[in-house]
């Protein structure tokens, strides 16, 4: 079971840095080179607020789940 949190850490790390590109190049820049005030609005909160958390958090957890602090 330990083997399997720590394969599932790397792909908590993998899934942190694909939302990391997601937010940024699909969600965040496409708004603000949009021009529209709605859209830069949703495209700060996208970039400014939810990205760093949603990354943050997955990749912090993929960590502790590779080091071992999952173990029993």
């Amino acid at each position: 079971m330990n083997g399997i949190k720590r394969i599932l850490g790397i792909v908590w790390i993998l899934l942190g840095l694909a939302t990391a590109y997601f937010g940024i190049y699909e969600l965040g820049i496409p708004k603000f080179a949009s021009g529209n005030q709605e859209d830069l609005v949703f495209g700060i909160i996208i970039m400014i607020i939810l990205t760093p958390i949603i990354t943050g958090g997955l990749l912090i957890f993929g960590k502790y789940a590779l080091s071992g602090e999952y173990d029993n």
